[in-house]
């Protein structure tokens, strides 16, 4: 058998479990199947693997408790579901933790958590911390208060923040299906498992498929996941928690599921943080030497570089950089506003306060604020 040797000396691991996983497909929370992921996860511990654990499905529990057959789309039932539901989850998760010594906590974060800097370090200490102590951090988004426009869209992103976070060396993302496959299985059973890919390679997001009734994630969302979990230098294991021990036979270095490897250098503490981001405010539409210049030679985006601006955008905020076919080539924090921002496009940084009345940055986007992708 061919051993994945990244696997066996992975030392900090973010295991992230569906929700089909955690709920039967909805049909109650699968108490059998956390007992088995617990013990599984409290052999790695022994192991002296450090763990974090994304779980999903707090929602289905709560649909499942309130007696609910179909997901609701109104936005205060399912934070009414959420709230119910995560009670049932994290105690669930508790008990069987504490049948081995271990102790959890409880952690919900929300896009406002990653966006602010000091709230995104804040985070970043405390889960290391818990991680020091030997303490499992059970994290979800929160679902409660959340609204869809600052949300994280769904669990794989939030356990590969986490991944940057905490500085992973592994995410392992366990759902209900054996892995990524080239095509998508149900409609050609004969489709091949994609055994090991780069992170990075464009081709996987056109093998991916769309998501489940339950979860809001697909094997789209877990391709997209494993690309951001690899700017923190995180390889990413998808596979079927299904299968028998699959966390210590992953541990082992068996070869289960896809696993997409990191095709990078960990990214700058501060590019990680740009990088879990995900509310983009604008787009400035680059021409094809900016584009060249971001790429190969990892300077700063100038204003002569730009044709077009769009979007309702501040100083500071979050903006993507987008080439002529729309295809994004970067993200960063500009800075103009878009009036001025708008004033400045295709002008040499020379004639900056001529055009503004006054001297600002010659830079649209500083190269410290740009994360190429």
């Amino acid at each position: 058998m061919t051993l994945r040797q990244e696997l066996r000396g992975a030392r900090r691991w973010v295991i992230k479990i569906g929700s089909a996983l955690l709920t039967n497909d909805g049909r109650g929370l699968n108490t059998a199947g956390i007992e088995r992921w617990v013990e599984q996860m409290v052999e790695l511990r022994r192991r002296g693997i450090e763990l974090v654990l994304v779980s999903s499905g707090a929602i289905a529990e709560g649909m499942t408790r309130l007696g609910w057959k179909t997901r609701p789309s109104a936005v205060h039932e399912l934070q009414a579901a959420a709230a119910v539901g995560q009670m049932g989850l994290v105690r669930a998760y508790e008990s069987q933790f504490q049948r081995y010594g271990l102790h959890t906590a409880q952690i919900l974060l929300g896009h406002d958590d990653i966006a602010a800097r000091d709230r995104y370090l804040n985070a970043r200490g405390t889960l290391k911390t818990l991680v020091e102590l030997g303490v499992i951090p059970v994290i979800n988004e929160n679902d409660t208060v959340v609204t869809d426009e600052i949300r994280f869209g769904d669990n794989d992103t939030l356990g590969a923040l986490v991944a940057s976070l905490i500085d992973a060396d592994l995410l392992v993302i366990l759902t209900d299906q054996e892995g990524l496959f080239e095509r998508d299985p149900r409609q050609d059973p004969a489709a091949p498992l994609v055994s090991r890919g780069l992170a990075g390679d464009p081709r996987l997001e056109a093998m991916a498929g769309g998501s489940g009734a339950l979860g809001r994630g697909g094997m789209l969302t877990k391709v997209r996941a494993a690309r951001l979990a690899a700017h923190a230098g995180a390889d990413t294991v998808i596979a079927s928690g299904r299968q028998d021990h699959v966390l210590v036979r992953l541990a082992d270095g068996e070869a289960l599921g896809t696993l997409l490897v990191a095709d990078q250098q960990p990214l700058a503490a501060r590019k990680q943080w740009l990088a879990g981001m995900m509310q983009v405010t604008g787009r400035l539409v680059i021409d094809d030497g900016a584009v060249r210049v971001l790429r190969e030679s990892g300077r700063s985006l100038l204003p002569v570089g730009v044709v077009a601006v769009t979007g309702r955008f501040r100083r500071g905020d979050l903006v993507s950089c987008v080439d002529g076919q729309g295809r994004e080539v970067a993200r960063g924090l500009v800075n103009y506003a878009l009036d001025d921002a708008a004033r400045i496009i295709g002008h040499s940084s020379d004639r900056v306060a001529a055009l503004l009345g006054y001297q600002g940055e010659e830079e649209l986007i500083h190269r410290d604020n740009l994360l190429v992708l």
